[in-house]
């Protein structure tokens, strides 16, 4: 269902942080893919990318160049209106590739349009969580603090996650069917960035 308050379709952005290529079966892959399902219930399209099978170059710039994929990627971001990082946990930590996507955005702080705001003000920005421990509020807060330093807005209810119990070898991907709380959050979470990307494509953010 589209949002009453405003008209108009969006764009979503999943970067999903795996860090298995494909087509290797992936959980983060797997709930990002679910958030922008829900997320198209509120006219937002959008895709999924996983990180890993492009090479995105260490770095803190915009462009690394020797064939660094971040360029294209980035241009996904801007063309956006919300991105979705989605990330597993690892050693209670956002996944390695979660932290190469956010030091690559570190660059949108020198990035800024005619009237002084990042590139980035304006775009929401969400977080999908899964590992097989406790971690989803630390990982979802590192992610979310750095999201917003780098211009984004974070929605109520930002995140939406899944985590097993410690030391066991569930999945979430292995779930069926998927917890329904898990699947609430997500819906909320797609219902909420979809209404505050919508507002901020309307009234965007005064000048710098």
């Amino acid at each position: 269902m589209v949002d009453n308050e405003t008209t108009g379709s969006l764009r979503a952005l999943v970067l999903s942080c795996s860090l298995k290529k494909s087509p290797a079966e992936s959980s983060s892959e797997l709930i990002g893919t679910r958030l922008l399902a829900a997320l198209r219930e509120h006219d937002v399209d959008g895709e999924v990318v996983r990180v890993v099978d492009h090479p995105v170059a260490f770095g803190v710039s915009t462009d690394e160049g020797d064939g660094d994929a971040w360029p294209a990627l980035r241009q996904k971001m801007l063309d956006a209106d919300i991105l979705v990082i989605s990330t597993p946990i690892w050693m209670g930590q956002p996944a390695s590739v979660c932290k190469l996507v956010l030091e690559r955005l570190d660059a949108e702080l020198g990035e800024t349009d005619d009237e002084g705001r990042m590139l980035t003000s304006g775009k929401v920005g969400a977080v999908a969580v899964v590992g097989n421990e406790d971690g989803a509020h630390h990982v979802s807060a590192e992610v979310y603090q750095a999201l917003s330093d780098v211009g984004f807005t974070i929605p109520a209810n930002g995140v939406t996650y899944w985590v097993g119990e410690a030391m066991q070898g569930t999945d979430y991907q292995d779930l069926d069917p998927e917890p329904e709380k898990t699947a609430g959050t997500t819906k909320t979470l797609a219902s909420n960035a979809a209404h505050l990307a919508r507002l901020l494509k309307g009234a965007p953010y005064p000048p710098a």
